[in-house]
């Protein structure tokens, strides 16, 4: 099947809208003189650009042509791909809520699990994660951040190779920040980070980038050692840029551990 091309997606999303209730009209959805009006383009060129002979069209236009043509944020993607082969610049928006659905996600994993926000603010975790992780319910709201937990002076009690874990972490938020778009809440964690930890400091200074990847990682545990993880990092569909961080045990004995830990959490909640 041949794949969709702009004219025929400018087309299709104009079909698809409903003019207002001025009488009979012979074509479904809006005229181009319309789209072309909402938008604040000649009515010449969008009709050349529904012909495929209106050349490229800037950022700015495709911006006004996605909220001309009331496209949400899956097709407005779509437009700026068939315009330029590559998603649109990101619109912060606060990350959107965990629902229902996503809660039942981890809560039917065994192995541990959390949600986290761009700026690595954990907003929602499973019981595995609790017994080995510690329970995020029991601390402030802002100490559930994952950079404040790596770099956190204590962090060395329970993270064995600590130094490629603060690595690793801070080159995938610079991306995951820079793909969100720029937020007072990012920037004030950067400061905070860089006025408190020198370790921060060192690192944010190498401008290392990369996205999460599958990485490992080793946690230390009283009662069970050192656990080893592979730790895998989901992208949450229309939410705004949420992730989800699955930690699967790398070998039996990890898995044992975990299993081991989840058993003495069951005990001491009952």
């Amino acid at each position: 099947m041949a794949t969709t091309t702009l004219p025929e997606f400018l087309r299709a999303r104009r079909e698809r809208l409903q003019p207002e209730p001025t009488g009979r009209r012979r074509t479904p959805g809006l005229r181009r003189e319309e789209v072309a009006a909402r938008a604040g383009v000649s009515v010449t060129w969008y009709t050349w650009l529904e012909q495929g002979r209106g050349g490229v069209p800037s950022d700015e236009v495709l911006e006004r042509l996605a909220r001309a043509l009331e496209l949400d944020e899956t097709n407005r993607e779509m437009l700026f791909l068939l315009a330029h082969a590559r998603p649109p610049p990101r619109r912060y928006t606060p990350p959107a809520e965990v629902t229902p659905a996503l809660q039942r996600v981890l809560d039917n994993l065994r192995a541990p699990a959390f949600v986290k926000t761009p700026t690595f603010q954990i907003v929602a975790w499973n019981r595995a994660a609790v017994a080995v992780m510690g329970d995020y319910a029991a601390v402030p709201e802002r100490d559930r951040n994952m950079l404040r937990r790596v770099f956190h002076p204590e962090a060395a009690a329970f993270l064995p190779h600590g130094d490629d874990m603060r690595r690793t972490c801070l080159a995938a938020f610079r991306v995951d920040i820079a793909r969100a778009g720029a937020s007072e809440e990012a920037a004030a964690l950067v400061d905070e980070l860089m006025a408190t930890s020198e370790e921060f400091r060192r690192l944010w200074a190498e401008n290392e980038l990369h996205t999460h990847g599958v990485r490992s990682r080793r946690l230390v545990r009283p009662g069970v050692g050192e656990l080893v993880f592979e730790a895998s990092m989901f992208s949450v569909d229309d939410s705004d840029g949420l992730g989800m961080v699955v930690l699967s045990p790398a070998d039996d004995a990890s898995a044992r551990g975990v299993e081991q830990l989840l058993r003495e959490l069951e005990h001491s909640t009952g």
